[in-house]
């Protein structure tokens, strides 16, 4: 059976690290790319780089949400290929946490993957075709202490992937939710010396993600755990 071909990706959440090398390797495999986030200033070094186009978008609000996917498909096409990125978290004790702080970063790590999501199966449905995945973390699957707001939504999101996978699956729709294990390697974020390999590399991680959209429907994943071979789990 031949693997799917996509056209248009979108990436909500977009910045440095994994968005940019996601990306990257959907550019090199001429895929057009689409980049969202709420601050896009930093992007257009990127989008020289890719070809992408880069557009303004708060993923917890519905009215934005909506108005994204339709400029998207004006401009450069209907997304089959959607990478929800977005997260958010209020640091702290529980007991010193600000209530409107919580619902904020509940509201951009679970209930945006929720609004991109429904908006990307809308366009997919029809075609019985395309692909979203969900981006997690260690916290979808642990909650650590003084995270309860990353927890409570890393772990909506993946209950969002599961239901959506076994839902949409049998329609056609590729759902795969992906729990990144460990630090990602970025300029500010170094190894030491004496750990190589210690942090998430984000173009190996973007491989990942690229591989299990190369699954042939007859084996679907849903779910793929990342961590460095010294990260402990």
């Amino acid at each position: 059976m031949e693997t799917p071909k996509y056209k248009n990706a979108l990436i909500v959440g977009a910045g440095e690290g994994l968005s940019a090398s996601l990306a990257r390797l959907f550019a090199r495999e001429g895929i057009r790319v689409a980049l969202a986030a709420r601050s896009i200033e930093k992007l257009g070094a990127l989008c020289a780089e890719t070809k992408a186009r880069a557009y303004a978008c708060n993923a917890a609000d519905a009215d934005e949400v909506e108005r994204l996917f339709g400029l998207v498909e004006r401009e450069i096409g209907t997304p089959d290929l959607v990478v929800y990125n977005a997260s958010a978290r209020a640091r702290g004790p529980l007991v010193d946490l600000v209530p409107a702080d919580v619902a904020q970063a509940i509201a951009v790590s679970a209930f945006g993957g929720f609004l991109v999501a429904q908006q990307a199966a809308k366009r997919m449905l029809p075609n019985k075709q395309g692909a979203i995945l969900f981006t997690g973390a260690s916290a979808s699957v642990k909650g650590y202490a003084q995270s309860s707001s990353f927890a409570m939504g890393k772990f909506a999101l993946r209950g969002l992937a599961q239901s959506m996978a076994r839902e949409l699956s049998p329609q056609g729709i590729h759902i795969a939710h992906f729990v990144i294990d460990g630090g990602i390697r970025s300029a500010a974020r170094a190894e030491p010396a004496d750990r190589p390999d210690s942090f998430l590399d984000p173009d190996a991680i973007a491989l990942s993600y690229w591989n299990v959209l190369q699954q042939p429907r007859s084996a679907w994943s849903w779910e793929v755990e990342l961590r460095p071979w010294v990260e402990k789990f």
